[in-house]
């Protein structure tokens, strides 16, 4: 009996339908366990904290070659509801599209990989060949108990992956432009300066935080961390809030904070970026006499899949059933495949992702199963 082809389109409405807003599962690992489960998958919940996180495996493990695909089903809040045109989790179909929050980021990436997946080992199996799926339900929160805690219970389990693909929208306007081989590193520091307490009339005797903290932004912002490299652009610094939570006028505050970020290429780490930012704020504390404290989070280290095997074979696939051939870059914010490139090479490519996070957010129908298609022919590459 010939398995009838599992339709993406219908797989992405049953999962925006799943209320799984970070970090609830909603319902949508239980649908792709069972579903995945009927087509032979070994299916295990990898739950950490309040997360829930799946791992699926046809095939042996150890095979001579395994191929996985990463992604998530947890999605953003919906926002204002009242705002949507429809209903936010109901998935409506018009106007050529399909609506709801996780259509586009990135519900339909994971139908279309489980789709083409479950249809790839029904009809052409790989004799000596396994395909794993790493679904998280922890991407658009923490991500610490998420894509994380599934390579964790891999490494702990002797699974693995020899390449792996990242289903996250990658493409600014049509399907097919872009694949991303890296991505830029995050850092955020806090930035304390601590002063003392006066009359705004008698400067003299206080210790105004604020000219300090002023310069120490004017010397973090002025600085050129780097020219870029073949495949970054440069890092960049955006100072993001300077507050002293003052309602007076006639008061110099004892406290100013404010807040940077930086996203970094591979010229940098996030020890490096640390260092300087320390010694930078240090400096200034000790031109104004006053304190300063740092608290800093590295979300992710920036990181490159240089081109070769993995990106000529998506990229392959990408221009067969798009005529179009991909740029590949890193430009964007983190993804999980910052996690994924300590355990094998790593690339992204999915969908068009304009409506993101947005109200309204949807994504056009046809592309779900153009998707699909390109998901199923690098699988049959791969393995040929």
């Amino acid at each position: 009996m010939t398995q009838t082809p599992v339709d993406p389109v219908a797989l992405t409405a049953d999962l925006v339908r799943c209320p799984s807003v970070t970090p609830e599962e909603g319902g949508a690992h239980d649908l792709l366990e069972g579903l995945l489960g009927e087509a032979g998958f070994e299916c295990h919940r990898v739950n950490r904290g309040a997360v829930s996180n799946l791992h699926a495996r046809w095939g042996a493990k150890g095979a001579a070659r395994t191929f996985g695909f990463n992604g998530h089903t947890d999605v953003v809040p919906v926002g204002d509801a009242a705002a949507w045109s429809v209903p936010p989790f109901s998935a409506q179909i018009r106007d050529g599209y399909l609506w709801g929050r996780g259509a586009t980021d990135m519900k339909s990436g994971v139908a279309a990989f489980v789709a083409a997946a479950i249809d790839f080992v029904a009809h052409s199996p790989p004799p000596e060949g396994a395909v794993v799926l790493a679904i998280t339900g922890d991407e658009e929160g923490d991500a610490v108990d998420g894509t994380a805690a599934l390579l964790d219970w891999m490494a702990e389990a002797g699974e693995a992956m020899d390449a792996c693909l990242v289903g996250e929208p990658t493409c600014p306007d049509r399907l097919g432009e872009m694949i991303k081989i890296g991505r830029r590193g995050s850092l955020t520091a806090w930035i304390t300066i601590t002063g003392e307490q006066g009359h705004s009339a008698y400067p003299h005797r206080a210790r105004n935080p604020l000219p300090a903290m002023a310069r120490l932004i004017d010397r973090l912002s002025a600085t050129v961390l780097d020219e870029g490299t073949e495949h970054f652009d440069p890092s960049t610094l955006a100072p993001v809030t300077i507050d002293t939570g003052n309602p007076a006028n006639n008061v110099i505050p004892a406290e100013c904070r404010a807040c940077v970020n930086i996203r970094f290429n591979n010229l940098h780490s996030g020890e490096s970026l640390n260092t300087w930012l320390r010694k930078e704020a240090e400096t200034v504390a000790g031109e104004f006499g006053v304190a300063a404290e740092l608290e800093v989070k590295v979300s992710g280290e920036s990181f490159l899949t240089p081109p070769g095997p993995l990106s000529r074979l998506v990229s392959h696939a990408v221009e067969a059933e798009t005529g179009l051939s991909p740029v590949l870059s890193t430009t964007g914010g983190t993804s999980d495949a910052r996690f994924v490139k300590d355990h094998c090479p790593v690339v992204e490519f999915g969908l068009v992702g304009k409506t993101m996070h947005q109200v309204d957010e949807r994504v056009a129908v046809d592309q779900i199963g153009r998707l699909k298609a390109i998901y199923a022919r690098i699988l049959q590459d791969y393995f040929a």
